[in-house]
């Protein structure tokens, strides 16, 4: 059985919906093509997001689900911590910002304290609550608007068609964006299509739009769109831009701001 390579990878992912796993000696017998060659095809196939690599073969990729605050809240606080400090050095005097929901855009909030006459949008509960603590202590100067809207209690954040009417009538010089995933071809993405819908409003009216993501979302697509690598001023990661993405990024002209970027 010798198939082109598109038709290879497409027999390969019929032959997980029906068994959940393959086997690379096996395909490679089935479809009459060397190891190497099938290897080659989990590889794509993976980095598309179709399939999971185990020793030896492939599964069936599950379908992923957006954890709830809590346990997003306590997962890799350090590369956070770095990605909130690198987006509140973008931030300027006077700026009208909004900080998406989510636990990385909240750890720009500590490093926001020598800013003087923010206006700081949110449309998460625990940035809400953050920033009128920072607020009472005078840590912070700013004036602070949440954005109504259909509450999450999983997520503790709000979206749905009220949260995207009331930004249809502001404008904002920065919005700092949290992603569930952001990859070359597909952009940023999200689990939720909610979320999706009132962050592209988010984008329409910013000035600039940042994409906070750590090194787990890198290279990750999920199923709702929320924008296109062309729409996005710059992502702010934990790390490097991966050495494929330059050209692109160049073409785009997104910025890719990360400590090693920071440092050269």
């Amino acid at each position: 059985m010798s198939l082109v390579a598109e038709e290879r990878k497409r027999e390969i992912i019929h032959l997980l919906e029906q068994q959940g796993k393959v086997k690379v000696s096996e395909l490679a017998e089935r479809l009459n093509v060397s190891t190497e060659t099938i290897r080659r095809h989990l590889d794509d196939l993976e980095h598309e997001s179709k399939l999971k690599k185990v020793y030896g073969g492939a599964i069936k990729l599950q379908v992923q689900t957006e954890p709830p605050h809590y346990e997003r809240s306590s997962i890799r606080m350090e590369e956070k911590q770095t990605i909130g400090k690198l987006a509140a050095q973008q931030v300027r005097d006077h700026d009208v910002i909004v900080i998406d929901e989510g636990s990385t855009p909240l750890q720009m909030i500590p490093f926001l304290t020598d800013k003087t006459n923010l206006t700081i949008m949110t449309c998460s509960v625990p940035a809400l609550n953050t920033l009128i603590d920072y607020t009472k202590k005078q840590l912070i100067d700013a004036r602070v608007i949440f954005i109504g809207g259909e509450v999450s209690a999983e997520h503790l954040r709000v979206s749905g068609p009220i949260a995207e009417k009331m930004m249809e009538d502001f404008f904002v010089n920065k919005a700092f964006i949290a992603t569930d995933g952001v990859a070359l071809d597909h952009g940023a993405t999200s689990y939720d299509p909610n979320k999706a819908l009132f962050t592209r409003k988010l984008i329409e009216h910013a000035e600039e739009a940042f994409i906070l993501a750590d090194h787990s979302k890198i290279g990750i697509r999920t199923y709702a769109k929320m924008a296109n690598l062309d729409q996005i001023s710059a992502v702010i990661s934990d790390i490097d831009s991966p050495g494929e993405w330059q050209h692109t990024l160049t073409r785009f002209q997104t910025e890719w701001i990360s400590p090693k970027a920071e440092e050269s």
